[in-house]
């Protein structure tokens, strides 16, 4: 009896996963491909990302470097696109660092700032040659920080996050259709 049952779920749990693997493989062939969350028309093969530039009033200068590699590597690693430096790319990328803001802010206390806050803003541009368009977006953040700690300290904490952060806001307003 227990040989039965465990032959007739595991036919049942393989028939469930052919199901799924033909689904994945008919939606494969709709002209439009999505791969980790990226939705690009099949039409398109290669990006050109050139290097951010950093034009807000206070440069850091790890930050420009830090933004342009990240959002290479995961444009690369999680698209099918192939990296051109070729001017005729299907989507070319280019970006500004237009704000690099740190304020007194959150939770006044005895007339002091009990906490800071760094607003980071890129502008992006993103080309479409096959369609002939253009398409301008900002992504900000703000980063809150002990008001304890000067801009340099606190850039040394947060640097991480903001890259993570304005790399993947970046990448969702270009791949995610959001």
């Amino acid at each position: 009896m227990k040989n039965n049952y465990f032959i007739s779920f595991f036919t049942r749990n393989l028939l469930h996963a052919f199901v799924f693997i033909g689904m994945l493989i008919s939606l494969s062939a709709c002209g439009i491909y999505s791969f980790r969350d990226a939705v690009i028309p099949d039409n398109i093969k290669t990006v050109k990302i050139g290097f951010i530039e950093n034009k807000a009033r206070y440069v850091n200068p790890q930050l420009a470097p830090l933004l342009t590699d990240k959002l290479l590597q995961k444009i690369i690693s999680q698209t099918k696109l192939t990296r051109t430096n070729s001017d005729d790319a299907h989507y070319q990328i280019f970006a500004t660092i237009t704000n690099y803001d740190p304020t007194q802010t959150v939770g006044v206390s005895d007339q002091q700032a009990t906490t800071n806050r760094l607003t980071v803003t890129v502008h992006v541009v993103l080309k479409k040659t096959l369609d002939n368009k253009e398409q301008e977006f900002d992504v900000s953040r703000n980063f809150d920080f002990s008001a304890n700690l000067t801009l340099n300290q606190a850039e040394g904490q947060l640097m991480e996050d903001i890259v993570r952060n304005i790399t993947d806001d970046i990448f969702n307003q270009i791949f995610s259709n959001w």
